[in-house]
C-alpha cells in the first residue's frame, strides 16, 4: 500500500501541450499507464505530466514529455522516432529512468538497501612472527 494519500496517476496528471488534442488524451494515457506504478509515490497535486509534439507525422517529428514534481527538478525527456507511438513509448521509459535516478539520487544514504548489501571481506590478519622468524632484510639496496 502507498504511503501518499492521493497518489499521482497518469489520467490525473496529464496535460495535453502542442500537437496533440484531447481527443488523442485516451490512447496517450493508455501507452503511459506503465509510468502510474512509478509516479504513485508522489502526491497527486503535486505532480503535473505534460506532452508535447513538434511536426506531428513528419519526417523531423519530436515528441516531447516534461515532468514536474514539487521538490524536484523539472525532468524532460524527448524522441525523434518517426512512428508517434513509438516515440512516446521511447519518452516513456526515458522518464522512467530518469525518475528512478532521482529516486536514487535523493534517497539517504544510510538507507537499507545499502545496509543489507555484503560488506567487503575484512583482510586476514597477518601471522605473529618472533625476531627469530621474521624475514631477513638486506639494509643494501640496488
Amino acid at each position: 500500500m502507498s504511503a501518499v494519500a492521493n497518489p499521482a496517476t497518469v489520467a490525473e496528471c496529464l496535460r495535453m501541450g502542442a500537437g496533440f488534442s484531447q481527443g488523442d488524451r485516451n490512447w496517450i494515457v493508455e501507452q503511459f499507464g506503465t509510468l502510474d506504478a512509478r509516479l504513485a509515490a508522489f502526491h497527486a497535486d503535486a505532480t503535473e505530466l505534460e506532452v508535447s509534439v513538434k511536426d506531428r507525422e513528419a519526417r523531423g517529428q519530436k515528441v516531447t514529455l516534461e515532468c514536474w514534481i514539487a521538490g524536484r527538478q523539472k525532468i524532460v525527456t524527448t524522441s525523434t522516432e518517426e512512428d508517434l507511438r513509438a516515440a512516446l513509448n521511447d519518452a516513456r521509459d526515458d522518464l522512467r529512468r530518469k525518475l528512478n535516478d532521482s529516486k536514487t539520487r535523493q534517497e539517504p544514504r544510510h538507507n537499507k538497501h545499502i545496509r543489507e548489501m555484503a560488506a567487503p571481506p575484512a583482510p586476514a590478519p597477518l601471522p605473529d612472527l618472533d625476531a627469530d622468524d621474521a624475514p631477513r632484510v638486506d639494509a643494501e639496496t640496488v
